[in-house]
């Protein structure tokens, strides 16, 4: 049974992701942190596949995530050898995201959003060992990443990128498995208000006190951005209802269906709407600029969608669909004669 309230995030979350990237508007980051809590949703659903499926989850997890990045790599490493990238072995990482893989000059920014998806394999490999960890020391397990970021920040130390987004981003996946094994609804509810209270004070104190090259710009400032999204996390899961199978709205469930093809493709067609913009002399800063940039870029990642949302259906076995949550049909019966006898159910199904 799907949550449509955690659908709902989810979209909300995208949303917010594409509004942020088309405008920058600094207060979007801060009014609802989205990669925090799409990590924390994505938590969520991987201990329940762990529960279900137990380790063949995580090929399943992969196997969901993989083929939209994919899609893209046919296209976009291609263009980008052809227009000056080197030929390595790394290229490899645009099949399975372990490392940032390889890109040129254009390529490093209109593709800069597929860390995302290097963290998110990262989260899913180590959810068969980090799960049992959790159960069994569920408070110590939630406080290492938020731990391990402060030390980082404190020391001033430079890791990895890999390490760095593990501090800051595993918080918020393992409070998506204590939200899925109901900690977080269990908790009283002064007490997780009170927690969040102070995770929010002490975020917005760090945030205040160093801000980054953007201001408060919460993608500048790792620490406050942890304990903010913390705060923010507790809340919307903390009060999430255990099971709303509500229908959805038919946006929600399009944003839903079509969540990984359009985080992966309306950054690179920001990044060209914004250079040709430029190129022709239109403005692209201002109310002006990001008023019919806005309109421009919505268009074209539906026309995206259009194109490559398919492969998201492919990925989970859906029926392949041009807009998804369309009413069901039913198939039609034939009325059978009663002297004939009625045929023998076959088990199975075309789509498993």
């Amino acid at each position: 049974m799907r949550n449509r309230y955690l659908d709902l995030l989810r979209a909300i979350a995208i949303v917010r992701v594409v509004v942020y990237h088309c405008t920058g508007w600094v207060a979007l980051t801060i009014a609802f942190p989205a990669m925090s809590v799409m990590f924390a949703l994505a938590g969520s659903l991987m201990a329940a596949s762990l529960d279900r499926s137990g380790p063949i989850a995580v090929e399943r997890r992969l196997r969901r995530l993989l083929p939209s990045l994919w899609m893209l790599s046919v296209i976009a490493v291609p263009a980008m050898l052809l227009t000056g990238l080197a030929w390595d072995w790394k290229i490899l990482y645009w099949a399975f995201p372990l490392q940032d893989p390889p890109a040129n000059g254009w390529g490093s920014m209109a593709l800069s959003a597929t860390w995302y998806l290097r963290d998110f394999v990262w989260l899913v490999l180590l959810s068969p060992l980090a799960l049992p960890v959790f159960r069994r020391f569920p408070k110590l397990s939630v406080a290492a990443p938020y731990a391990a970021l402060a030390v980082i920040t404190l020391l001033g130390l430079t890791p990895h990128a890999i390490v760095r987004d593990m501090a800051l981003y595993g918080g918020a996946w393992l409070l998506g498995f204590a939200h899925h094994d109901g900690m977080l609804r269990r908790l009283a509810r002064h007490r997780l208000l009170g927690l969040a209270a102070l995770l929010a004070g002490l975020g917005a104190a760090w945030i205040l006190t160093h801000p980054g090259p953007r201001g408060y710009d919460l993608n500048d400032i790792p620490l406050g951005n942890a304990l903010w999204s913390a705060a923010f996390v507790l809340v919307a899961l903390g009060f999430a209802p255990a099971a709303t199978a509500a229908r959805a709205s038919r946006l929600v469930t399009v944003l839903n269906a079509r969540a990984l093809t359009i985080y992966l493709w309306h950054v690179p067609i920001i990044v060209a709407v914004t250079r040709i913009g430029e190129e022709h002399g239109l403005p692209v800063r201002g109310a002006v600029g990001i008023g019919w940039r806005f309109v421009v870029i919505v268009a074209l990642v539906v026309l995206a969608v259009a194109l490559f949302g398919w492969v998201e259906d492919f990925a989970v076995g859906r029926r392949l669909t041009l807009v998804p949550g369309g009413p069901a049909r039913r198939p039609a019966v034939a009325p059978v004669s009663p002297a004939v006898p009625p045929l023998r159910q076959v088990s199975g199904s075309a789509h498993g």
